[in-house]
């Protein structure tokens, strides 16, 4: 009797592996082998125990031999996946690390009105807001995670309805009402949306649901078994559809080394399933190489560059903390991060772009500030204010790379924007508004264009032409020279003393030349030259180099 308990309940122990645990039942994944011996070792052991020891001698053999393939795939799982004797393989999981030359070729000028400013933190906070003008809804489900991405050429953090327990899940079946959907650069674009093309949506199939419409669980028991899939990530097609992209992947080095090799897109309303390849993905697919598989690999990659043992660090590199998804040209989106020596602290000796989708990897070799130390010197430039910055978010500024953060009060509301360079994080705009600390880090990169000579910033395009009207104004503590040129009525021409000591001596009528950015959509003043002034100028020096007339000369009639 007691051997049909013990059997029964180790069915029940090894049914709710699966059920709960769902482990990868194929040869390469850690779980499956592992349960199995495991189950086995408990079946034999309470099988021996209630044996007389006449009688137990066979379960006390099957003890021991399921304990010996225990520690025997213990040590295949060692000798085949650890660094040690496999430091190479681990090295080129990543694939080939390509040397970049130009950022700007992969990024593209960024436009002032696209920039992300609003970050996961006060995307809930906007998304609760919404929430809670409606009771109704707020006591039935709550936010899940936001995913950042680009929707119709927009940037949106987008994050599901989830239910907020069983019993709510069991009294909405039919799944929960629809999506947030926040602009990641205007805080007042937030929509709660719950109709697509004029249908009602529901989100039933999520990892907060039940029985058979958990995520997991659903893809698990339909043919997914055998599978190792990961990173569930909640993305709206361009219609606003919403799937569930989830990453299929496989480890190459022994049990580890898991690498991406497909992607599975999951309807959230009905549960239906379609698999990708990396390169037949859908165009609106974000996000195909998880954040962990891409550090692991960069880290994996940049410690083994000497082998295993190295005790001196000597030539290890690193990835700084925290990694962010930016937007290049083309819509293509990459994981960004720089790439610091083993021990240092603030500086960086590059940084690297990896496709999210193709896991294309460029590395470009441009001495810089981590992210940290840019979140630092931001803060330095208002500490009187107390502010504290959100995470960096590279851009490229007039071709500087640059690090673009909210700067944000105790309370945790954007107050100011800051821009720091990559590359000397002691050049720092800061504003009240985006417009603001782009004309103040400009005019600071002018201001060390002009001491040390031309930098990646100098793609300038010139305009000539005759002053029609300038008046001044103060704002945010800088005077700002407003220019209007004869022909260029309809455009406003922005500068201050900092881009040249003329603007403040120049008046209407005077002819001018000004530079502006070649890619900029603004009318910021990059360099300016008063023509009058420097002819007169050259006049002085003229008369200055002539003898002095005779004396007879000088006398009036």
């Amino acid at each position: 009797m007691r051997t049909i308990v013990y059997g029964i309940f180790s069915l029940l122990f090894f049914f709710a592996v699966f059920y709960w645990a769902r482990p990868v039942v194929a040869f390469g994944y850690f779980g499956f082998p592992f349960a199995l011996l495991t189950w086995l070792y408990l079946l034999f052991s309470l099988e021996s125990s209630n044996r007389k020891r006449n009688e137990s001698s066979l379960y006390r053999t099957l003890v021991f031999g399921s304990s010996g393939f225990m520690l025997l795939f213990i040590l295949v799982v060692m000798f085949t996946t650890w660094g040690l004797f496999h430091h190479q393989a681990y090295r080129a999981v990543i694939g080939e690390v390509k040397e970049g030359a130009d950022f700007a070729e992969l990024i593209g000028p960024a436009e002032m009105d696209h920039v992300r400013l609003v970050d996961e933190e006060m995307a809930y906070r906007l998304g609760d807001k919404v929430l809670g003008a409606q009771p109704s809804l707020g006591s039935q489900v709550h936010l899940g995670d936001f995913s950042i991405q680009q929707v119709n050429g927009k940037l949106y953090w987008v994050a599901p309805l989830v239910h907020s327990g069983w019993f709510k899940w069991w009294n909405n079946r039919e799944g929960t009402p629809g999506y947030v959907k926040v602009s990641a650069s205007n805080e007042r674009d937030v929509e709660l949306v719950q109709q697509v093309g004029g249908k009602d949506i529901f989100v039933k199939y999520q990892m907060e649901a039940f029985a058979s419409e958990q995520l997991h669980r659903h893809i698990y028991f339909s043919g997914y078994m055998t599978r190792g899939f990961t990173d569930f990530s909640f993305e709206i097609d361009d219609q606003g559809t919403p799937y569930w992209v989830v990453t299929l992947y496989e480890p190459k080095v022994g049990f580890g080394g898991d690498d991406a090799n497909g992607v599975l897109v999951v309807n959230a309303q009905d549960g239906s399933m379609t698999e990708y390849s990396i390169a037949d993905a859908p165009a609106w697919v974000d996000r195909i190489q998880p954040l962990e598989f891409i550090q692991s690999q960069l880290d994996n990659w940049g410690e083994y560059v000497n082998g295993y043992i190295n005790f001196a660090n000597e030539n290890k590199l690193t990835t700084t903390a925290g990694m962010s998804l930016i937007y290049g040209k083309s819509g293509r989106s990459y994981w960004y991060t720089g790439l610091t020596s083993v021990g240092a602290d603030e500086g960086t000796v590059g940084f690297v772009l990896v496709d999210t989708r193709t896991k294309e990897t460029i590395w470009f070799k441009q001495a810089g500030a981590t992210e940290a130390a840019a979140q630092q010197s931001a803060q330095g430039k208002v500490q009187e204010k107390g502010y504290w910055a959100t995470f960096p978010i590279p851009y490229n500024i007039g071709g500087v790379p640059t690090y673009v953060m909210s700067l944000k009060d105790q309370a945790g509301l954007n107050k100011m924007v800051a821009m720091v360079s990559v590359e000397d994080f002691t050049l720092v705009g800061v504003g009240n508004n985006i417009d603001e600390c782009l004309r103040d880090y400009r005019n600071n990169l002018n201001a060390v264009s002009r001491e040390n000579g031309p930098t990646a910033s100098d793609d300038l395009q010139s305009l000539a032409g005759r002053v029609a009207r300038m008046a001044s104004a103060v704002r945010g503590g800088n005077t700002l020279f407003y220019l209007v040129l004869s022909g260029q009525e309809g455009k406003i021409f922005i500068g201050t003393s900092q881009v040249s000591e003329e603007l403040p001596l120049t008046q209407a009528g005077d002819s001018v030349r000004l530079w502006l950015q070649a890619q900029s959509t603004t009318l910021d003043i990059s360099r300016f030259d008063n023509l009058e002034l420097g002819a007169r100028a050259a006049a002085a020096a003229v008369a200055d180099s002539l003898p002095p007339a005779p004396a007879d000369t000088l006398a009036i009639p």
